[in-house]
């Protein structure tokens, strides 16, 4: 089967939700493991990624909470494929520039992402709408410790999971939550918000990680250490603080209201405004509207919309998830009017915004 058939459609993926949805798109947790005997990929020639890519979806595709899963090599998937795994936020995209013994295999609800030959022999995710770290983290432990009787794993009874980078030695862990935080830019708090963050040993990144920016005031917090502290340790840390930033962001909101509504209302009814009327518009720039028209449908401003409107709009305005709508590779600026056309048509029906209420400024 194909990757875009078995990929679910975006209305679909738009519909999830999760505890403290509001704000919080999705969390992940993520093991990083090796093979005992096979040098790490950066360093492995073809033969052996072929070898350790056979044997780790042999193991992978065998466990019953995959039955079914889609299992690909990379190099037999095109440019558009991996463009949208990476867009889904499923593969990274250092992921998919790789080739020849590299491999993805994915279940149907999307809540588990395997990347075979990344920078380790093996990256496997458990993926989960809303704050779920918890739930997320129970079921990828169960599908590492299933795995671990089928696979050698490389472990060093000192250093615990050896992996390709120093940073992921130990538990091998990556726990992350993906956070929407208009309220925080719009305050001007969230530099502080970041700075503060860092401090207690987490790193605060961009829509698609390491090294880029905060598109649609969306940002990514993980924990950086995972040698020298149990995993239920740096779980129950990460998930302290991002509840503290959710607090932070819900106080944003309700401050922003309660002492500067016209700004609020000002930036909304201008995104709004671009949104249905623009002819041309890149997807950075859709991006930062549709942000702010999200936070304008959480707090009452647009009555009967729903929040999946504009997550959808968030997945399908990206580049390759544009193109397969419209089965042709299309150069930049084509998609940037295609891009307006589907926004305009899809806000029609949607009433420029009232006033926000001040009632919405809480809640989870």
């Amino acid at each position: 089967m194909e990757l875009k058939e078995f990929l679910a459609p975006a209305s679909e993926v738009a519909r999830r939700t999760g505890p403290q949805d509001r704000i919080v798109f999705s969390s992940r947790v993520r093991l990083a493991r090796n093979l005992r005997g096979f040098a790490f990929p950066g360093w492995a020639k073809k033969p052996d990624r072929l070898q350790v890519y056979e044997r780790v979806a042999a193991a992978v595709t065998g466990l019953p909470a995959l039955q079914g899963c889609f299992c690909e090599a990379l190099d037999r998937l095109s440019t558009l494929d991996k463009q949208l795994l990476v867009e889904r936020h499923l593969i990274s995209r250092e992921h998919a520039a790789k080739s020849a013994g590299s491999g993805v295999v994915l279940n149907r609800e999307e809540t588990f992402c395997l990347m075979i030959n990344e920078e380790d022999h093996l990256r496997m995710q458990s993926l989960r709408p809303g704050l779920q770290l918890r739930e997320a983290w129970a079921e990828l432990d169960a599908l590492d410790t299933e795995l671990e009787s089928r696979l050698e794993y490389a472990f060093s009874p000192q250093w615990g999971y050896l992996t390709a980078c120093p940073t992921n030695v130990g538990t091998g862990i990556r726990f992350s939550a993906m956070l929407h935080l208009p309220g925080l830019v719009l305050s001007e708090q969230i530099n502080g918000v970041i700075q503060s963050v860092n401090k207690l040993g987490l790193a605060v990144r961009g829509l698609y990680g390491e090294g880029t920016e905060a598109l649609g005031n969306v940002f990514q917090v993980s924990n950086q250490m995972t040698l020298g502290e149990s995993e239920q340790t740096i779980l129950e840390k990460i998930d302290k603080v991002l509840r503290q930033i959710i607090e932070l962001e819900e106080n944003a909101r309700a401050t922003l209201i309660e002492k500067n509504p016209k700004m609020v209302y000002n930036h909304i009814g201008r995104a709004y405004g671009i949104l249905a009327n623009a002819h041309i518009i890149a997807s950075k720039e859709a991006m930062n509207m549709l942000s702010l028209m999200r936070l304008g449908v959480d707090l009452g401003m647009f009555p009967g919309v729903d929040r999946s409107l504009t997550d959808e709009l968030f997945l399908l305005i990206q580049p390759a998830h544009l193109q397969l709508l419209h089965q042709e590779k299309l150069q930049a600026e084509e998609r940037d009017i295609l891009r307006a056309d589907l926004i305009r048509n899809r806000l029609k029906t949607v009433s420029r915004p009232g006033p926000p209420l001040p009632a919405a400024g809480s809640g989870g």
